[in-house]
């Protein structure tokens, strides 16, 4: 089996002078999960544009709101949703065995698929196997954090006596069920780490022996980034984690980091100003970070949103593609329509239907396209001509990325936030973001 594409690999640094006594900081390396196979960008951006299309029709089919939406690691074939997103490496149990887990800003649990399997999907890494671990620990039923959790029962024949089991549903109506247990999460190499630093934690997650639903051979489970007790930011009780994602188009790494003072720490590679917004927070979906998006512009068009709606965005590090409500996309597609002076475009099998005719001339001097700008509560977001602006020569198209979904609720996706740092202060409930050099992050290492 290849080497998975999407590699992350941990690192503890040392602790920043602004950080609270005995804390410390972990920064992640990873890769888009298409680096490295060589696929062209339009293709790149179809793929992105067809999986957001097809989850969505998934979630379309569930009448019980969404809890939370699965992000799946890139796979082939089977007629699956080929998806986006980040992989994050690290090691389970003792002696420590890896794990390569999907990074999930939209949800809390953190699991992966455990032998013996009852049913899972198949993976390119060993399933990991508690009784070959000396630190594993089933949770018993009566365990707060057992009770915590929406869905468990008490185990019996084949689960374990009087243990936890629990039942974790997604949006896409995919599923993982197993046990409730605590085992040691070695970040890295450890580097000789105590078990109270960050780069060692006991940490409680989900033993999966029966998973369903969209994933892919190059993950073994999910790394929940949510608001919630169980999510990694908060079992490693951090106030802040942040990303800067390089091109998506690129091999470069990017940069996670978990603690400590992000801003600060890389505020060298930053090149443009730090703003900030409000972080939302909404009781019918808790996982999620919210924003407070109160208008679009599209060069000289400024497209208010409706005042019910503007506490309704969400960010959304593990969505590809941000999608809007349709009647806002619309309003959207219209301004660019106006403004770009170019006949309507397309490609067949394409889902990106924002699209313009690109003249001959395309080939030498690129068309003028208007700026995008997302003004959120205290703070606008300038999207530079990358992020949103995709020119297809072979094919003589340009398209804006970005998409329609139904509902009221506009979702920022990942696409649109390459090189820019986006720092989540959980202490005071503050996103704030800066244009980067993501990479420049990553050799500061």
């Amino acid at each position: 089996m290849k080497r998975l594409a999407a590699l992350l690999v941990l690192i503890a640094l040392p602790c920043p002078a602004s950080a609270a006594p005995g804390a410390g900081v972990v920064a992640a390396l990873l890769t888009h999960a298409d680096a490295g196979r060589g696929l062209a960008r339009p293709e790149l951006v179809r793929r992105m544009a067809h999986r957001a299309r097809a989850r969505r029709r998934l979630l379309s089919e569930t009448e019980r709101p969404v809890r939370a939406r699965v992000r799946a690691g890139l796979g082939g074939g089977g007629g699956g949703i080929v998806t986006n997103e980040y992989l994050v490496r690290l090691a389970v149990g003792t002696p420590p065995r890896p794990v390569a887990l999907t990074l999930d800003t939209g949800s809390d649990l953190v699991w992966t698929q455990c032998a013996p399997c009852r049913d899972c999907f198949g993976q390119g890494l060993p399933l990991l196997d508690p009784a070959a671990s000396s630190t594993y620990a089933a949770l018993p039923c009566g365990a707060p954090w057992c009770r915590a959790l929406q869905f468990t029962s008490c185990g019996g024949r084949g689960w374990g006596n009087r243990t936890c089991v629990y039942a974790y549903h997604y949006g896409d109506k995919s599923l993982t069920v197993g046990q409730l247990a605590t085992d040691r999460f070695t970040f890295g190499d450890g580097g000789g780490g105590n078990a109270g630093s960050l780069s060692s934690r006991r940490l409680t997650f989900g033993c999966g022996h029966f998973n369903k639903g969209v994933f892919q051979s190059n993950e073994t489970g999910i790394a929940g980034f949510g608001r919630g007790r169980w999510s990694l930011p908060s079992q490693l009780n951090v106030t802040s984690f942040s990303y800067c994602f390089t091109s998506m188009f690129e091999s470069k790494s990017s940069l996670v980091t978990l603690g400590g003072a992000p801003a600060a720490l890389y505020s060298h590679a930053h090149v443009g100003e730090v703003r900030s917004t409000p972080l939302l927070r909404n009781p019918s979906q808790p996982s999620l970070y919210f924003l407070s998006l109160m208008a679009i512009s599209v060069g000289s068009t400024r497209i208010p949103v409706p005042a019910p709606r503007r506490g309704s965005t969400i960010i959304d590090s593990g969505a590809s593609i941000t999608t809007l409500p349709e009647d806002l996309y619309e309003a959207v597609r219209a301004a660019f329509a106006a403004q770009v002076g170019l006949p309507p475009g397309g490609v067949e099998g394409s889902a990106l239907d924002l699209c313009f005719a690109l003249p001959v001339t395309a080939f030498w001097r690129r068309p003028a396209v208007p700026a995008l700008t997302l003004h959120l509560e205290g703070a606008d977001w300038e999207l530079p001509r990358a992020n949103y602006v995709l020119e297809d020569l072979g094919a003589r198209v340009m398209c804006v990325v970005l998409d329609a979904a139904p509902g009221e609720q506009a979702v920022i996706g990942n696409f649109q936030q390459q090189n820019t740092h986006v720092v989540y202060d959980l202490e005071n409930d503050r996103l704030s973001f800066a244009p980067a050099r993501c990479d420049r992050l990553v050799a500061s290492l």
